[in-house]
């Protein structure tokens, strides 16, 4: 049962993008199917700090039960593990409670005109808004690879989106979610974020706000809570990533490994799909109809429900000195950030980005390409921690 509603889940995300570029002149059949089934049920046990974990916060002098009771709340500077080898971000159970999930704040990267114009001789013209459009629920059988990402940062619980992908080397077991950098790490004047979670399906019948008062977990995360055990984003964003994006924006991308708060089976497993990752980094002319999906948080949105966006991309360039990042017209706001970005491959649908950056005025949103050292990165977390 789990392998049909895997290609069913992201039949779903595959028959959007082919009405798309049917519409735009493009080739594709509409693929109609049952819904799948009811979600399984992992089995409840109570996680450990993982050893490993434990160690690397004592060689910081951080002790873990300080941790746990609110010691994770110190943002000294000098405390502030940054490097790539010092993530941590042992489970904290029942820190995520529906009440301080839709606390969170939006973490949105907006760029200035003048910013965005920075390199306008390579740049294409900026695209012409796209109205984004609801998600049709439940959202486990329209875009069940699709989560929200929380976490905490100086300034209190934050949020993001995220997409489960596939893990190359554990077919089928995939525990792999990606997200942005700025969703994992403050980029050059910060470190690693916090209690960071990943939580797919997210109110997964796109309830309002007046209908969620009182909701349980199960309605808010219907598929539970997977704390991230190790996180990954590139070198560049980790030492040029800023507010506004900055030079890291181009990497503005990041790898996690999960584990469920309480359960067992594998995130692809518990949640019937995972998409692949395509790092042939096609140029925009190239690459045909793309999708962003997401959650976004800011005016008008408030980040119960899920969006979508669809539009030929173009180039957007920071600098003559960086890559160029897809750029597509998208009315989503941030909230949306680190929500990926699907195109077509072979009649298959794939991960090609993700939502990195936007203007003050929400009109479009623009994405790192992900090619070799992305591929990288996304290789390393796979032999390194998947299986895990």
């Amino acid at each position: 049962m789990r392998s049909t509603r895997t290609r069913l889940a992201a039949g779903a995300l595959l028959a959007a993008l082919a009405l798309t570029a049917t519409a735009c002149g493009g080739s594709g059949d509409d693929e109609t199917s049952d819904k799948p089934g009811a979600s399984k049920t992992a089995e409840r046990d109570k996680p450990a700090v993982p050893e490993g974990i434990a160690d690397r916060l004592k060689e910081h002098g951080i002790d873990v039960d300080a941790w746990a009771d609110g010691g994770w709340q110190d943002w000294d500077k000098d405390k502030w593990l940054s490097e790539a080898k010092d993530f941590v971000n042992p489970v904290i159970e029942g820190l995520w409670e529906p009440d301080r999930m839709r606390s969170a704040k939006e973490a949105d990267k907006t760029v200035s005109t003048k910013d965005a114009s920075a390199g306008q001789g390579v740049s294409d013209p900026e695209p012409q808004p796209v109205e984004a459009a609801a998600e049709k629920t439940p959202y486990h059988d329209n875009a069940a690879p699709v989560g929200k990402v929380f976490f905490d940062s100086p300034d209190g619980p934050a949020v993001c989106s995220g997409t489960v992908v596939k893990d190359v080397n554990h077919p089928g077991k995939s525990n792999l979610v990606w997200t942005a950098g700025h969703c994992v790490h403050a980029g050059g004047d910060g470190g690693w974020y916090r209690n960071i979670v990943f939580v797919p399906a997210y109110n997964d019948l796109g309830k309002s706000e007046a209908e969620l008062g009182g909701a349980g977990a199960a309605e808010i995360a219907p598929y539970g809570n997977w704390w991230a055990d190790w996180a990954s984003t590139s070198t560049e964003w980790i030492e040029g990533g800023s507010a506004s994006g900055g030079a890291g924006a181009a990497y503005d991308y990041s790898v996690l490994h999960v584990k469920p708060e309480q359960g067992a089976e594998s995130l692809e497993e518990t949640v019937g799909a995972a998409l692949g990752v395509d790092f042939s980094a096609p140029s925009a002319a190239e690459s045909g109809t793309m999708g962003a999906w997401g959650y976004p948080a800011a005016p008008p949105y408030n980040g119960l429900r899920m969006f979508k966006c669809l539009d030929r991309p173009g180039r957007l360039s920071l600098s003559p000195a960086l890559p160029t990042m897809y750029r597509i017209g998208c009315t989503m706001t941030g909230g949306s950030s680190g929500g990926g970005w699907f195109r077509v491959v072979g009649g298959e649908t794939k991960l090609v980005s993700n939502t990195s950056i936007g203007p003050q005025d929400n009109t479009w949103l623009a994405g790192p390409q992900l090619g070799e050292s992305a591929e990288a990165l996304y290789l390393n977390m796979s032999e390194t921690y998947g299986g895990q």
